[in-house]
């Protein structure tokens, strides 16, 4: 089931399944500023130009979001917006727009859809990618509901019936300005019952229902170097729990600080923090050996709560995160969502290089223990200053610089990095 969710000033997209009453969220997206008032004042940006071309005046001014003649003429393609719903064309007409000018201007519909096309593809491009993230092709999807008053526009309910090949009919058993007031009151009801009953007695529905919700943001640790590495991926069914094993980047390292974050980015600069914690009492011994189990476990209510325990020792460590601390905005997660994709480029050759660097560091240390079993000085120190550059040189390096480094490492002493 899809979810398209299209408001004045909001846009959201769900996938989810249903199965004896228990809504499970596979993968949610959208954008917290698209709605029908982003349709309105391209209307209007519209509207002003052909007033100066039509009477020669200078109308800018009066396009300030503050003037009376402004909020008439927004009012007036607001109404013509819902017009267009229904016919081909209809007529603007704002009473003293400019000073001593009556304003009448005829507005088509494929005038409308040509102001908006870029945002209507924007709709299209988001379903996509939410259809991508929960792994569902448009042949498994067996209802596309509508909310919100601006999936009236037709080229949109056009638009989505071709993306799914016509196939399917939109679902308009809920009326769009209606949808979300409904779900609320069903969702009251549930929590006035103790969990019981979905909503019989609103005539809604008469089975019980659980929803089972995802996380926006993916949730991860700061690696060396400032890498995010990412236990709970984005859109996964929530509650969810996860374990990853990491070690020590130091010899005889005792104590790991464990830094939470939550964003897209390969990098935790680009992320956002939401706590840390030091486990102390790790095995006492050389970089990479010791075994430290980390868990995420978040639950239903938003907690997150993140364990550390080393294999060994026994020692463990942890910290409970709370959905309302330190954690990100529906606007702040739409932003780094937003970022993740408007940098993935750049954040491709960093995961490339971060990959590199990591496999260069190992060579390193297999080029080490091959240059003392031969007895070979000149080797060794060859290699200890290689690692110098890596530990001090390489961050700022590019990921040409260090493949060349790789390739002369290669040759020399027979290792594979590459």
């Amino acid at each position: 089931m899809l979810i398209f969710d299209l408001g004045g000033g909001t846009f959201d997209v769900t996938c989810l399944t249903m199965n004896g009453g228990v809504f499970e969220v596979k993968s949610t997206g959208g954008d917290t500023h698209l709605g029908g008032e982003d349709f309105d004042d391209l209307s209007v940006k519209w509207a002003v130009g052909e007033l100066e071309k039509k009477h020669g005046k200078d109308a800018k001014e009066y396009y300030d979001g503050s003037s009376r003649s402004q909020a008439r003429l927004r009012r007036a393609l607001e109404t013509a917006k819902r017009n267009l719903s229904s016919s081909e064309s209809t007529t603007i007409e704002v009473d003293t727009m400019v000073p001593g000018v009556d304003f009448s201007l005829e507005f088509t519909k494929t005038c409308f859809e040509d102001l908006n096309k870029e945002l209507f593809q924007k709709c299209f491009d988001t379903v996509t990618s939410v259809l991508k993230d929960a792994a569902v092709k448009t042949t498994e999807v067996t209802d596309i509901v509508l909310v919100g008053g601006s999936t009236r526009v037709p080229i949109l309910q056009q638009g989505l019936l071709k993306m799914f090949n016509n196939r399917l009919e939109l679902n308009k058993s809920i009326h769009p300005d209606e949808a979300v007031a409904v779900g609320a009151a069903v969702q009251g009801h549930i929590l006035a019952s103790g969990g019981k009953g979905g909503g019989e007695d609103l005539g809604v529905m008469s089975a019980d229902l659980l929803l089972l919700d995802v996380t926006p943001l993916s949730l991860g640790i700061e690696l060396e170097g400032r890498v995010m590495s990412t236990l709970i991926k984005r859109n996964t069914a929530i509650p969810t729990k996860k374990t990853r094993t990491y070690s020590t980047v130091d010899d005889w390292q005792t104590e790991i600080d464990i830094v939470v974050y939550e964003g897209e980015r390969p990098s935790v600069d680009g992320n956002n923090k939401l706590g840390s914690f030091v486990i102390s009492g790790v095995q006492k011994a050389r970089a990479g050996e010791p075994k430290v189990d980390v868990t995420f476990s978040l639950d239903a209510n938003g907690i997150l709560t993140v364990s550390a325990e080393d294999q060994v020792t026994g020692a463990k460590a942890n910290a409970e995160i709370k959905a309302e601390e330190g954690r990100l905005t529906g606007d702040e997660v739409q932003a780094m969502i937003d970022d993740a994709n408007k940098y993935r480029a750049d954040d491709e050759a960093f995961a490339k290089k971060i990959e590199l660097k990591s496999a260069l560091e190992e060579a390193i240390f297999e080029c080490s223990s091959i240059a003392k079993t031969k007895k070979d000085a000149a080797g060794e120190a060859e290699i200890s200053q290689m690692m110098d550059w890596l530990e001090l040189d390489a961050d700022a390096a590019d990921y040409e610089t260090m493949k060349k480094k790789a390739i002369a490492l290669e040759e020399k002493w027979g290792v594979r990095i590459i």
